[in-house]
């Protein structure tokens, strides 16, 4: 399992079209991918899930993969969270 923190830096934080995509991204991978915050959890394949987190500007949120692929997984999951969100 790897995982990494990150802070939302969004205006809006977590809303429809990132979370979108983050579903999406989540979804190139055979490791299960999840993003927690606000001390709930959720598969990040699952794009209502994720919406449901409500995560806003400046929060904290901790990605984590698991599976065959996770050391290539968290590093482009990292590297999107940098670009989008």
């Amino acid at each position: 399992m790897k995982q990494f923190n990150y802070v939302i830096t969004d205006e809006i934080g977590i809303h429809a079209r990132p979370a979108g995509l983050l579903a999406k991204e989540a979804k190139t991978f055979s490791s299960k991918i999840t993003i927690e915050a606000n001390g709930k959890k959720a598969e990040a394949t699952k794009l209502m899930a994720v919406m449901q987190l409500g995560v806003k500007k400046g929060a904290e949120v901790v990605i984590t993969a698991e599976g065959d692929d996770e050391d290539v997984a968290i590093v482009k999951m990292e590297a999107f969270m940098k670009e989008n969100l």
